[in-house]
Parts: structure tokens; C-alpha cells; sequence
């Protein structure tokens, strides 16, 4: 990891939190009804498109502020290693959390909010590390489990007013991206043969090559 790397985490997910910040001032001021337009509506096919807003949308001030600083720091711990990597770590969890959403919650239960990626950047956090068989990641791995292993009490089937469907799909989510991105094995080359240098030649072999030759001399001298 390099300062650049980090510094771009930073950037990133500050831009975000910013970005959700600023919806939810939106949001506030309009009565909450963007949640309702672009909120998670299970297994209503006109609103599966809203897997992919409604992690940008919360329902309260204290919905958005419980989220904010786990977003951040895991967004940070996931996105330090490649952009690009975040990116599509990002995409995966929004959509296997989304979907678990829409396929598998109550009809009638709108859903909205940001804890599906958070679990989703928690998950791959956790498990990079293993995968790529990289210590400095196991290790940031860790203590990401030891700072919100609580967090996962919230995905306990049953807690009121939480979408614990959508946090296991961003768990999930989360661990999938880890395995789609682990590091290739280097290819095993075929070992290449070194060509033997001819040795000195065996005396046995000489000493009859020279026999042989003294007898042709001899023939030759007798006329034959």
C-alpha cells in the first residue's frame, strides 16, 4: 500500500459519505419521499432497479448516522488496496444484497439504506487477506473483525425495523467479491532441460577406435 492508495480511499469514500449526506438533506426536506420512490420493493419487477438506489437513501437522521462511521472506515479498509478492486467489490454487494432484498423479504417491506454494503465491505475485509495470502491484509482483516464483529448481532432474523436479509446478502456479497478477486496461482512453467556437455571421451572407446585405425594402416601398407 502506498500513501497515494490510501489518500484515494480517503477521497472516495469521503465523496460518498458526502453524497448520501447530502441526499438525505433532500430526502428530509421532502418528507422522506424519495425513500418511497426509490426504496427496495420486494418481488415487484418494475422496481428491481432500485437495488442500485437504495443504498444511497436512509429513512431517519439516526438510520444515516449509525451508518456513516462503519461505511467509512470499512469503505476505507476495503479501498485502500486498488480503486478499481472497490469499485467492483461495491457492485457485487449491491446486487446479491439487493436481490436476497427483493427475492426473499415481505412484499410489502421498503427498504432503503446503506448496511448492505457495509456488510458487504466488512465480509471481504475479513477474508481478503485468506485469499490472497497477503499478511499485511490478514492482519487489516483482524482488526476489522475485532473493532464490528458486533455489528453482526443486526443481522439476527428478527430484530425490529431491520432488513436482515439484505445484511447476510451483503455479508455474502461481500465474501463472493473476496473470492472473485483472489490472486491467480503463478502458472507452473515446464522445466526447461539444460543440455549435457559432452564429457571426455570413455578410454575403453578410444582405445579401440585407435586399434581399429592401426589395423586399416596396416592392411593399406600390405596392398589390400
Amino acid at each position: 500500500m502506498t500513501l497515494r492508495n490510501f489518500r484515494d480511499a480517503l477521497v472516495v469514500m469521503g465523496a460518498f459519505l458526502l453524497l448520501i449526506w447530502v441526499l438525505q438533506v433532500a430526502n428530509w426536506a421532502d418528507g422522506y419521499r424519495l425513500d418511497s420512490q426509490f426504496g427496495i420493493l420486494p418481488e415487484h419487477v418494475g422496481r428491481l432497479p432500485e437495488i442500485f438506489t437504495a443504498p444511497f437513501l436512509h429513512f431517519s437522521w439516526q438510520h444515516i448516522e449509525g451508518n456513516s462511521v462503519p461505511l467509512f472506515v470499512l469503505g476505507v479498509l476495503a479501498a485502500y488496496r486498488s480503486i478499481g478492486r472497490f469499485l467492483f467489490v461495491s457492485l457485487v454487494v449491491t446486487v446479491v444484497s439487493g436481490m436476497a432484498v427483493w427475492l426473499f423479504q415481505s412484499p410489502n417491506e421498503l427498504t432503503v439504506g446503506a448496511s448492505g454494503l457495509i456488510f458487504g465491505y466488512f465480509g471481504y475485509v475479513l477474508i481478503r487477506g485468506f485469499f490472497d495470502r497477503n499478511v499485511a491484509d490478514i492482519g487489516v482483516g483482524l482488526v476489522a473483525g475485532a473493532l464490528y464483529w458486533t455489528i453482526l448481532q443486526v443481522a439476527i432474523p428478527g430484530t425490529p425495523g431491520v432488513s436482515w436479509i439484505g445484511h447476510i446478502g451483503g455479508l455474502v456479497g461481500g465474501l463472493l467479491a473476496a473470492w472473485l478477486l483472489r490472486s491467480a496461482p503463478a502458472l507452473r512453467r515446464p522445466a526447461a532441460r539444460k543440455p549435457v556437455p559432452a564429457g571426455p571421451a570413455d578410454p575403453a572407446s578410444a582405445a579401440g577406435q585407435s586399434t581399429v585405425d592401426d589395423m586399416l594402416r596396416d592392411l593399406k601398407k600390405q596392398g589390400m
